[in-house]
Formats: C-alpha cells, structure tokens, sequence
C-alpha cells in the first residue's frame, strides 16, 4: 500500500516537473525545434540511468524509475512534436527530433550509468 501511494505521489510531481520544464524552455526558445521535450527526455534518461549505475533497490526503481522519472519523460510527445512538422512539410525538423533525440538519449542514459557506477563504487 505504501508503494502504490508513493508511486502516485511520484507521478503527480514528475509530471508536474515536465510541464514545469517544458513551459520555462518552451518559453525561451528561437526556433521550431521541439526544445523543451528534448531537454525533459534527455535529463530522464540521465537520471534512469544514475538509478540503475546506483543498483537501487527494487522498490527504489519502481518508484523513482518508474513513478518519478517515467512521468516526467515523454514519449508521446515526442513523438507527437516529431509528427507534426513531417505533416505540415518540415521533415528536417522531424528527423533531428528523432536522431538528436535518441543519440542524447543514449548518451544520457549512458553517462548516468557510468555516473552511478562511480558514485555507488
């Protein structure tokens, strides 16, 4: 019961942080790339990745793995920013949302590992 209502807890505040995140660099940006979900997805896969460098435990990952960071990041919307410009005949903006955003994404994810490695020993 305590991990079900930390998990909700947790959802609510990684979304909250999302929309939080993407409105503030929404709000700064100078072009059409997608900028603010690039930056929430990147920093979620930095910090999914430190999560799993630090070896947490079980229930540690589902709530903050899952719950915290799972919705603070987006898929969807990715994806939705992605389709969008193809549609309305700017595919070179569609096809850096899906090329920079994969290649930060594994390079996040791939840096909060080897962060967590180093930081839990």
């Amino acid at each position: 019961m305590v991990t079900a209502l930390l998990v909700v807890v947790c959802g609510g505040l990684g979304a909250i942080a999302r929309f939080l995140v993407d409105t503030i660099v929404q709000s700064r940006r100078l072009g059409e790339f997608p900028m603010g979900t690039f930056i929430v997805n990147t920093g979620g896969c930095l910090l999914l990745g430190l999560l799993v460098g630090l070896q947490a435990p079980h229930r540690a990952t589902v709530v903050i793995g899952t719950a915290l960071i799972g919705s603070y990041t987006t898929f969807s919307t990715w994806m939705l920013e992605t389709h969008r410009p193809a549609q309305e005949g700017e595919p070179p903006i569609a096809w850096s949302n899906i090329l920079f955003g994969l290649a930060a994404g594994l390079l996040a994810v791939t840096a909060g590992r080897r962060l967590g490695v180093l930081i839990g020993g």
